[in-house]
């Protein structure tokens, strides 16, 4: 794996994992490498995607843990195996 392929990964990991030093120095260093700044935003769009189908996942579980419904909720994702569906 290329160096600006494992930046991208990192900086969607970082933005997973809610970690903010993370983020800003893996942000610094896929500048400096040269990766384009449209394309750092869409690895942490794909990020944002990901974390927010766990955390609806998530509220579901509680809820089911609970005895209660959860409320139906429609899914964003184009992937088939979304785990918010």
């Amino acid at each position: 794996m290329d160096d600006r392929t494992k930046k991208l990964i990192a900086v969607g990991a970082s933005v997973g994992a809610n970690c903010h030093p993370c983020l800003e120095y893996h942000v610094g260093r896929a500048l400096e490498l040269g990766i384009d700044r449209s394309e750092i935003m869409e690895a942490v769009e794909v990020a944002k995607a990901v974390r927010g189908g766990a955390t609806a996942s998530m509220d579901k579980l509680a809820l089911k843990l609970l005895g209660n419904d959860p409320p139906q909720q429609s899914c964003n994702s184009q992937a088939a195996s979304c785990c918010c569906s």
